[in-house]
């Protein structure tokens, strides 16, 4: 009986024994498994951190273009509305003094010279004025949407760089 029971000591230090190698490995394994989740979660908060990061730079920049734009439309908005107060006070100066003139003429003929002169000088001055309006608008319309197009173009730089 002393064999049957150092056999079954035997045998039970070995199956205790194969059990708590298993264990280890298992354990081992484990740990493994866990530093390599752990690793992969650091590296995806850290991809995630800097892409927010890089997300807020872009949208900062986007917004400095966007006020940019609007400072450089106001700007053009204050020259047009310069520029019509001027065209409106010399035209009313012009309009009074045509009107003294023509009270001095002595006869229809002499009138009608006065006030087709006026009218031509007018006319010149008004198309004078639209030009010069004109390259108000287009010059503000041009400085206003620079900002913008050179985010647009970097955006596209950058989605593309990513694909």
């Amino acid at each position: 009986m002393a064999d049957a029971a150092e056999t079954v000591k035997k045998t039970a230090d070995q199956a205790t024994a194969a059990a708590t190698s298993a264990a280890a490995k298992v354990k081992a394994q484990a740990e493994t498994m866990q530093a390599a989740g752990t690793q992969a979660f650091r590296e995806g908060i850290d991809k995630s951190t800097a892409s927010m990061a890089e997300l807020n730079a872009h949208s900062k920049k986007t917004l400095e273009a966007m006020v940019e734009s609007v400072t450089v439309a106001q700007k053009g908005a204050e020259a047009l509305s310069q520029q019509a107060l001027g065209f409106a006070k010399t035209s009313w100066e012009d309009g009074v003094a045509a009107s003294k003139e023509l009270s001095t003429a002595r006869s229809v003929q002499e009138f009608f010279e006065l006030q087709t002169a006026w009218a031509k000088k007018s006319m010149e001055r008004y198309v004078a004025e639209l030009t010069k309006t004109n390259e108000i608008v287009t010059a503000t319309v041009k400085d206003s949407i620079k900002p913008i197009n050179e985010r647009v173009t970097a955006s596209v730089e950058t989605f593309q760089a990513a694909r």
